[in-house]
């Protein structure tokens, strides 16, 4: 296509200030330059923003997702286990080390979620606490029952009393601690949901990828046709720069989500007893790393500033070239 070539030529000269042409007769190299110069830096600038952002979006929730929302879960889910447990041992004809066990299973279970300020706020803080008190009542109550003589109406008074402390709807340990869980679920699925505002950010940040890399080679092959200079290191290493810094970013992010996916659908319902330890370990398996790559959003900024320096000094001494040059 006989204007396919002057196709970038035309799209420069939609820029802010790349009308102010010189006069007739005039060399354009000097105005030539200066837009380039003007939409490398500018282009560079804003591809350096739209993926810190959209890096963040992601690797932001990965490690609030690793060290405290997925094993919140977990913690809640094995106290839930463990007091099913303690519900079949409470009617032994005397107090078993199973039952103390389970107890002390749970106990700590909750303790290991109270230790995350994060678990459901103050709120969640608060609600822990709460259970933790009431699985010492039942505890007690328990025990209690189980030294009195089978059969007794003292007996089944202390047991149904314990039960209503681990049954009873909306009050009950087992409903309190369901509500936690349901409230730590939905903030896995928040953490892990790779939404629509995120499907926009890295459109736009690919999108201005793909700009700045046509950029700079458009500016490369200016150079190469006006100054008749082969190569511009400059400009080639921004370019591989650019190249380099985009795949990783994009390969780490889709890692992360990757894991965070497969955690959510791992914590998406209850788990059965035996199965908690190898969903801890899975967990484990699916995040890690996740640390270290989001701690890699600060080379973002970095390879942000390197990408514009190195467009700025491949095109600086040109262009003081002809802002110096005797008319």
């Amino acid at each position: 296509m006989p204007g396919a070539p002057r196709l970038p030529a035309r799209l420069l000269a939609r820029l802010p200030g790349a009308r102010r042409r010189p006069p007739d007769g005039g060399s354009t190299t000097a105005h030539d330059l200066a837009v380039r110069h003007r939409l490398l830096l500018a282009l560079s600038a804003l591809l350096t923003l739209s993926l810190f952002v959209s890096y963040q979006g992601v690797h932001g929730d990965a490690n609030p997702l690793r060290t405290s929302s997925a094993p919140a879960v977990l913690s809640l889910d094995t106290a839930l286990y463990a007091l099913d447990q303690a519900q079949q041992d409470a009617r032994a004809p005397a107090p078993t080390s199973d039952f103390q066990k389970q107890i002390s299973v749970a106990a700590q279970s909750l303790s290991a979620a109270a230790a995350d300020d994060d678990v459901g706020g103050p709120a969640g803080r608060q609600a822990l606490q709460t259970v933790t008190g009431l699985i010492t009542v039942y505890a007690v109550k328990v025990q209690q029952s189980q030294l009195q003589p089978d059969g007794s109406v003292l007996r089944e008074a202390y047991l149904s009393y314990a039960t209503s402390i681990l049954t009873e709807e909306r009050s009950g340990i087992k409903d309190r601690l369901k509500a936690l869980q349901r409230q730590q679920r939905a903030a896995v699925h928040r953490q892990t949901s790779f939404g629509p505002l995120l499907w926009l950010a890295w459109s736009v940040t690919l999108l201005l990828a793909l700009a700045l890399g046509a950029a700079l080679l458009e500016t490369q092959l200016f150079l190469r046709h006006r100054f008749r200079r082969r190569y511009n290191r400059q400009l080639l290493a921004a370019l591989a720069l650019l190249a380099a810094g985009v795949v990783t970013a994009v390969l780490f992010t889709a890692w992360t989500q990757a894991g965070m996916t497969d955690t959510r659908h791992l914590l998406d319902g209850p788990l059965p007893g035996r199965h908690i330890p190898d969903a801890g370990r899975h967990t484990a398996s699916y995040l890690a790393h996740t640390g270290f790559r989001a701690a890699a959003a600060v080379w973002i900024l970095i390879g942000g500033v390197l990408l514009m320096a190195l467009a700025e000094t491949g095109l600086r001494r040109h262009i003081d070239d002809y802002r110096f040059r005797p008319r």
